[in-house]
């Protein structure tokens, strides 16, 4: 087996000659391929989806139960099940979730408003799950959201469940695209809200960055952050809070949201013969640039905003490449005054949002107390050095 070229792996047979030109070419029909695959997969989709969106419709514009009776929908879905007896998702629940899906987007849909669910303005869909990007739209003309056919069907039943309006509904859609969620990622992001905290840090991202970058930076912060998969003693710690965070870094990843890759804990900075260290580190994909994250266990203090401007700078000068776009510092505290805050900034030439956290579980003293069982054993213990004692006198 030879290896000729990046991830292209060549079986050599008889009465052939490998090169590199070869090589590259075995490498671009495998990659075609396999794109090839996922526009199958997204027009297959979009087919189920259309026949969905079809029959949600009927049941509404021929008002159905009105017509042939409330029972019409448990019969069609007998009947369906009848007809096709090994496909799922005939229930008699689905096809009210299809009629739901239906109601739910029809007034834009059948407005000039439309163009909310078009993807024109975006006509390049990026599956980060797969590394690859679609250039078409998957069935250009289709009677409905041409932007649904990316999301498999079961995410639309959850997203359904959850969002009161079309853009909510929307945000969780572009998300589910754009990072590829699976299902219980989805359910995560909706149960967290993720759509109504996102992009309300208080910041001075506006006067310390270009407009698309502060606009984006915005975008990707919270006024407060869920801490609620992590539980602490009553009176913790910052380090028992960085700590408890770190084990949980893939439930601390989704609630910061898309786009942070995990640098470091505890990174280590050296100006000028001194050893600082920051506590988190991380790196946002999309804003090409570090993420300083400091934690608080306590109430905003403005002397935190001074800390943290040292280490984004700090950051731009030791580790920042001309690639990388401006350093942007995150201080999450367990409460915070926005006026507070906002006079911290007075001065700051860094960009830097705050936010707090709420919802750590406390742990329950008695778990905190030894067992029974584990207090007679000690007893036993005590009685017996004592008697030892006893017998040494």
């Amino acid at each position: 087996m030879i290896m000729a070229a990046k991830d292209t792996y060549i079986t050599s047979s008889h009465d052939v000659t490998i090169d590199s030109n070869y090589a590259n070419w075995l490498h671009a029909l495998k990659d075609n391929y396999q794109k090839a695959q996922v526009k199958a997969a997204i027009k297959v989709n979009a087919e189920k989806l259309l026949w969905n969106w079809q029959l949600g419709r009927d049941l509404v514009l021929r008002k159905a139960e009105e017509q042939w009776g409330t029972g019409v929908v448990e019969q069609l879905s007998l009947d369906l099940q009848a007809a096709f007896p090994n496909e799922k998702g005939f229930s008699s629940r689905n096809l009210r979730s299809m009629k739901q899906w239906y109601e739910f987007y029809a007034s834009i849909w059948n407005q000039a408003g439309s163009k909310l669910l078009s993807i024109d303005s975006q006509p390049n869909i990026k599956l980060t799950q797969i590394g690859t990007e679609i250039h078409e739209q998957p069935n250009e003309g289709m009677p409905f959201p041409e932007i649904f056919a990316y999301v498999p069907w079961r995410h639309h039943v959850e997203i359904l469940k959850k969002c009161h309006t079309v853009e909510e509904a929307l945000y969780y859609i572009h998300c589910t695209i754009e990072e590829g969620w699976s299902r219980q990622t989805l359910m995560n992001c909706l149960k967290a809200d993720r759509y109504h905290k996102a992009g309300n840090a208080v910041s001075n991202f506006t006067e310390q960055l270009p407009e698309r970058q502060a606009q984006l930076a915005q975008e990707i912060t919270k006024d407060n952050y869920d801490f609620g998969f992590i539980t602490l003693p009553k009176e913790y710690k910052e380090n028992e809070l960085e700590e408890a965070l770190i084990q949980h870094i893939s439930r601390f990843l989704l609630e910061l949201g898309t786009g942070f890759a995990f640098v470091g804990r505890q990174v280590e900075l050296v100006v000028a013969g001194k050893s600082r260290r920051i506590d988190l580190l991380f790196y946002h994909i999309q804003l090409r640039a570090y993420i300083c994250l400091e934690l608080k266990a306590v109430p905003f203090e403005p002397e935190f905003v001074g800390k943290l401007n040292f280490y984004v700078n700090a950051i731009d000068k030791l580790k920042k490449t001309e690639n990388d776009n401006p350093t942007i510092g995150l201080l999450i505290c367990s409460n915070m005054d926005e006026t507070e805050v906002q006079w911290s900034f007075e001065g700051v030439t860094t960009p830097i949002g705050v936010a707090s956290y709420s919802n750590v579980k406390e742990e329950e003293l008695k778990r905190l107390l030894p067992t029974k069982e584990a207090l007679v054993e000690r007893i036993k213990l005590l009685e017996a050095e004592i008697h030892k004692s006893k017998k040494g006198l």
